[in-house]
């Protein structure tokens, strides 16, 4: 397992086979804000999630904010059967969307992104800042709170820090990819 993305790395390029929605994207704009939000068809948070962070970019656009769902590993015989099951839940969910949905059969968005952040769930939310950095690693449900901070770029370590710090005092446990390696360890004690 590859290991060392966290906030602040470089993001890693997008690798994946197809595009089933959108034009295809191999490099980060600089000066563009991505949300790459990872899921899949068996995922009954997935749908939701991907529908939520399409309205994000819908309200964001003029910022520079684009989405972009991931479908990393769907459980399929082939990967055309793979393909067919995702592009038949993205019409589901998102019959009229105007993000980008990317399709990697192959392993290497789930082995870049979610196995390199320690992520063993999805839907997984990555926004990618205006430099080429990762700036949030995170379940989808905080994007609304975080986006805004990220986009006028008072995202920063020692917001992230303060953003955990409150949550664990809330009593939620935080993943171990919520911030930097070193902060984590402290704050999951």
């Amino acid at each position: 397992m590859t290991s060392g993305l966290g906030i602040d790395s470089r993001a890693p390029s997008i690798n994946v086979q197809h595009w089933l929605r959108g034009d295809p994207l191999s490099n980060f704009q600089p000066g563009k804000i991505y949300i790459l939000e990872f899921f899949s068809t068996t995922c009954s948070g997935c749908g939701p999630a991907l529908s939520d962070a399409a309205q994000l970019q819908e309200e964001f656009s003029d910022m520079g904010v684009e989405v972009i769902g991931v479908a990393a590993n769907e459980e399929a015989t082939t990967a055309d059967e793979a393909r067919a099951q995702v592009d038949a839940w993205v019409t589901k969910w998102l019959p009229n969307t105007n993000i980008r949905i990317a399709f990697d059969h192959s392993g290497e968005m789930a082995k870049h992104w979610l196995d390199a952040s320690l992520t063993f769930h999805v839907p997984q939310a990555f926004i990618v800042d205006r430099d080429g950095s990762i700036a949030f690693i995170e379940d989808s449900n905080s994007l609304e709170d975080v986006l805004p901070k990220v986009i006028d770029g008072s995202w920063r370590e020692n917001f992230v820090t303060a953003y955990k710090y409150e949550r664990c005092v809330a009593g939620e446990r935080l993943p171990m990819n919520a911030g930097s390696r070193s902060e984590n360890l402290g704050v999951m004690r």
